[in-house]
C-alpha cells in the first residue's frame, strides 16, 4: 500500500512518477495531473521524454542552463528537485550542531547552564557574527541567511522542524522547488529584519535565529490557499482548520508584541513579518492548483523559549 502524493489516497497498485519520483494513483498518475515539476521540462532533451529513438531529432525551446542541467533527472543534484524541504531540514539540524562546535572550540567549553550555545553571553563575537542577526551589526549579510538556519536550543530547532516537515512539502508542491526556496530565505531574512528594525527603530539591542519566520511564511500561505485545510494537532489531538491554527499564532504575536505577557525571548514581530510575507505570496498564487483537504499531524510555531529572540 502507498499514499497517493496528490489527493491522499491509498493504492495497492500505486503508479510511480519516473519525472518526480512521488507514488500516484490512477487519476494523478499523469505528469499534468499531479502538477510535476518536468511539466516544465518536456522539451528538454534531459527531460521526461529523454530517449535515444532519433538522434536526429533537435529540441526547440529555451537552452539549459547549467543549474537545469545539474538538477535534472540523472544530474548529480537531481534529488534536491522537488525535495528542499528536506533539505533545509538537514541544513537546519548541520547548523545547529555546528553551533555546538564552534562554541567548543571558541569558549573552551559549553556553558554551565547546559543551555549550551544558547547562552549568548558565553560565546565569542566571532560566533555571534557567524550565527546571529544582530542590531549591532545588521551589515553582515551573511547572518540575515545563517540566522535563519541556526537555532537556540533543541526544543526551539524541534518545534520548526516539526512545522516545516508536516507543512513545508505542500508548499513546495505548490510553487515548485525554486519559488519554496525563494520564499523560504526571502520570509527568514525579512522577519530577522523586522525584529532588529523595531529593536533599532526603540533604541534596544537584539539579536535573533531560528527559522520561525520562515515557518510562519509557510502557515500564511497555506492559510490563504486553502483555508479550510484540516490539520489533526499532536496535543492535543483534535482536527481543525488551518485558519484557526494560524489565527492563535496572530492572536499570540500580537499580545506579545503589545504587552510581555508572555515573558521575553521570543521575536514577535518577526513572527509576525514572516507570516505577511507568506500572506502576500499566497494571495499572489492563489487559485494556481489544488491542495489537500487534510494533513494528518501538525506542529506548533518555533521560538517560544527563554534565551535571546528566537523564531
Amino acid at each position: 500500500m502507498a499514499e497517493c502524493h496528490e489527493c491522499g489516497e491509498y493504492e495497492s497498485l500505486p503508479y510511480q512518477c519516473r519525472r518526480c519520483g512521488n507514488a500516484f494513483c490512477a487519476e494523478h498518475r499523469l505528469p499534468e495531473n499531479h502538477d510535476c515539476p518536468g511539466l516544465s521540462e518536456w522539451d528538454d532533451p534531459s527531460g521526461v521524454f529523454e530517449s535515444d529513438f532519433d538522434d536526429s531529432v533537435q529540441t526547440s525551446g529555451r537552452s539549459e542552463g547549467i543549474l537545469d542541467r545539474v538538477t535534472s533527472t540523472g544530474g548529480p543534484l537531481g534529488y534536491f528537485r522537488g525535495n528542499m524541504t528536506y533539505v533545509f531540514l538537514g541544513l537546519m539540524w548541520l547548523t545547529f550542531i555546528s553551533e555546538y562546535i564552534v562554541g567548543y572550540l571558541l569558549t573552551g567549553g559549553l556553558p554551565p547552564n547546559g543551555a549550551g550555545v544558547t547562552y549568548y553571553g558565553a560565546v565569542s563575537e566571532t560566533w555571534r557574527s557567524l550565527f546571529l542577526l544582530t542590531s549591532e551589526n545588521p551589515e553582515y549579510v551573511w547572518t540575515w541567511f545563517t540566522s535563519i538556519l541556526a537555532h537556540g536550543g533543541f526544543f526551539h530547532i524541534a518545534a520548526n522542524s516539526l512545522v516545516l516537515y508536516f507543512f513545508g512539502p505542500l508548499v513546495e508542491r505548490y510553487l515548485g522547488a525554486k519559488r519554496f526556496t525563494l520564499l523560504f530565505f526571502a520570509s527568514g531574512a525579512i522577519a530577522g529584519l523586522a525584529q532588529i528594525g523595531t529593536a533599532l527603530a526603540t533604541g534596544e539591542a537584539s539579536a535573533v535565529l531560528g527559522a520561525s519566520g520562515a515557518a510562519m511564511a509557510i502557515l500564511g500561505l497555506l492559510t490563504v490557499v486553502n483555508p479550510d485545510l484540516r490539520v489533526m494537532l499532536l496535543i492535543p489531538p483534535i482536527p481543525l482548520p488551518i485558519w484557526a491554527l494560524t489565527g492563535f499564532y496572530v492572536l499570540f504575536d500580537l499580545t506579545g508584541a503589545i504587552t510581555p505577557i508572555f515573558g521575553g525571548g521570543i521575536a514577535h514581530y518577526a513572527h509576525l513579518a514572516g507570516l505577511f510575507v507568506g500572506v502576500l505570496v499566497g494571495q499572489y498564487v492563489k487559485g494556481q492548483q489544488q491542495v489537500p483537504n487534510r494533513l494528518n499531524f501538525g506542529g506548533g510555531n518555533g521560538g517560544m523559549g527563554g534565551g535571546r529572540r528566537r523564531y
